[in-house]
């Protein structure tokens, strides 16, 4: 009876272990900048019965594919790597259903960078007007951000900029509706600042060509207590309302 009690204490002790896997192998391949098997294993991970539920196997993923998108690749197969990286991260997000894997630093760094590189796409995007371009990317944003509301700012701006104007509007309404439930920005990230002071000025840009100043002031005064210590959005905002 003895023995039988301490052989179920030690397969309980391992399924726990399992199900709280380390994932050391990927770290390691991760570590020697072996990131095509990094991300080769990583999805046998994602498929496997016993943990493709897990959240780290996609978090591993989106490091190995955005480690190759930075340094770039002669690969076909790595033409998409960036792209591959935000979708692992969405993944990741997603599997993450209680927010245990984010508690980590060093996860939610990551996420943040992912952010941010994905910014300066969006960024990019919107600089040489490709607005097209900009609204496929901004999309992607709202899968790796709880905050989505500067992203859905932008959304409609790049609505509008290409002839979906009717959408822009309404895109508009819904956002304003949205905004007046933000009590706290606690949670967001610098990048979701961002991208919403981003969104706000695109949009009132927008409402201003259209010759709807006053909508344009209203929608900007709503957002600008969020950004009183912030010179760029105060001139941005004079440049383009006055």
């Amino acid at each position: 009876m003895k023995v039988l009690f301490l052989g179920l204490i030690f397969s309980t002790t391992t399924l726990l272990s399992f199900g709280q896997k380390s994932y050391d192998d990927l770290k390691i391949l991760y570590a020697d900048g072996n990131y095509e098997k990094l991300i080769k294993v990583a999805t046998k991970y994602t498929s496997d019965e016993d943990t493709r539920k897990d959240a780290m196997p996609h978090l591993w993923m989106a490091r190995g594919y955005y480690k190759i998108s930075i340094a770039g690749s002669d690969d076909p197969e790595d033409k998409n790597a960036f792209k591959d990286a935000v979708g692992a991260i969405s993944k990741f997000l997603k599997m993450d259903k209680d927010g245990e894997a984010m508690t980590d630093p060093e996860n939610s760094e990551f996420v943040e960078t992912m952010q941010a590189a994905l910014y300066e796409q969006i960024s990019n995007e919107i600089a040489t007007e490709n607005f097209r371009k900009a609204y496929s990317w901004v999309i992607k944003y709202n899968k790796i951000s709880n905050n989505s509301l500067g992203a859905k700012y932008l959304e409609a701006a790049c609505k509008f900029r290409t002839d979906d104007k009717s959408t822009a509007f309404t895109m508009w309404r819904d956002c304003e509706v949205e905004a007046g439930k933000v009590t706290s920005r606690e949670d967001w990230s610098p990048t979701d600042l961002n991208i919403l002071k981003t969104g706000v000025l695109e949009s009132a840009e927008c409402l201003v060509s259209a010759r709807q100043v006053d909508k344009a002031k209203v929608l900007v005064n709503k957002i600008a207590p969020w950004f009183e210590d912030d010179e760029d959005f105060k001139a941005a905002y004079n440049e383009i309302l006055y």
